[in-house]
């Protein structure tokens, strides 16, 4: 699908869009992949590293500018939407910051695309988009169902919107895994709350779960990876196994256990051996058939949480991981 096409990344200059770049180019050979963000210093890094390949080009914008993002669109075939303010406290203390890009510039992409005759656009989302306890859960849950319901009106252009979410990325930047790395001999490592657990996934399985959406999309189809789970102290002990625990307490916006799909969620929601798939309520379009395929209604109530998983990584799993990529942990 993706072969020969143009593609555009929205805040293309994250750790999402330079895995989603490398990736894309390597499997598909796409005629084109723009890199649209606001950032010209991660855009001057980012070309760097694809110096010499001109089927990568760069444009410097902004998703609540709606001109430039028209501009930028032309000629283009697929949308990945990456772009967010996503860090939880600066999102509670700059609220309509947040809201102007999660909200306001979702929705601007959503009308270009449509005006520009976009084939099909997939967004990020993230496990605070479910029953939300904070600000960017809540932007990015109005997000969520901004482009679901951009299918209702898309009209004659064809153009086809679905959501992917995930937690947050494995030895990314501000994560816990680099910031165990820093306080590692320390002989103390902080803890929020000894009962908390976090889904675990990496930039590479992220990547393929946009594939995936592309291939598989009706419209409207938010997509729930199925991914490991570990206990915080469990990520602790394979930074520093001999470290002391320090309870510190749960930070403000913060869940003591991660959630992608809700109980809510549970009457439109059909299983697939690696994924999920959370159908729209409206127009009864989890009743079609084309969006469903081959999925299995789960039962009424059911929640995906990294509590209540039934796949979890060990101290061993993560420490081979961390040694694999110590390269990468912080700067992705």
């Amino acid at each position: 699908m993706l072969s020969n096409s143009t593609i555009l990344v929205t805040g293309g200059s994250g750790s999402f869009g330079n895995t989603f770049v490398s990736m894309t180019l390597a499997r598909f050979s796409p005629k084109k992949i723009i890199v649209y963000s606001r950032d010209e210093m991660k855009q001057w890094e980012m070309a760097k590293l694809f110096q010499g390949d001109d089927r990568v080009r760069f444009f410097i914008g902004d998703v609540r500018d709606r001109e430039r993002m028209y501009r930028a669109l032309d000629g283009v075939d697929y949308v990945v939407h990456a772009a967010a303010t996503k860090i939880v406290p600066t999102a509670e203390y700059n609220p309509f910051e947040c809201v102007k890009t999660n909200v306001n510039g979702a929705m601007n992409v959503i009308d270009a695309c449509i005006d520009k005759k976009v084939r099909a656009v997939v967004a990020l989302s993230t496990d605070k988009a479910s029953s939300p306890v904070n600000l960017y859960g809540a932007t990015k849950l109005a997000s969520d169902k901004l482009f679901v319901a951009g299918n209702s009106y898309a009209g004659s252009s064809g153009c086809k919107f679905s959501v992917v979410r995930y937690g947050n990325v494995m030895g990314s930047r501000g994560s816990v895994i680099p910031f165990f790395l820093t306080q590692k001999g320390k002989g103390v490592l902080p803890i929020t709350d000894a009962r908390m657990t976090r889904f675990m996934i990496t930039l590479e399985q992220g990547v393929e779960l946009v594939w995936h959406a592309f291939e598989d999309m009706e419209g409207g189809e938010i997509y729930v990876k199925k991914i490991p789970s570990m206990m915080v102290t469990d990520i602790a002990r394979a930074v520093d196994f001999d470290a002391r625990h320090e309870i510190v307490g749960i930070r403000p916006g913060e869940k003591l256990h991660e959630q992608m799909i809700s109980p809510e969620d549970s009457y439109y929601t059909y299983e697939y051996p690696n994924h999920f798939k959370i159908l729209p309520a409206i127009h009864s379009w989890h009743e079609d058939y084309k969006r469903i395929k081959d999925g299995k209604r789960v039962v009424e109530g059911f929640t995906y949480a990294s509590d209540n998983n039934t796949e979890w990584m060990d101290v061993q799993a993560l420490r081979a991981w961390i040694a694999q990529h110590q390269d990468k942990i912080g700067l992705i």
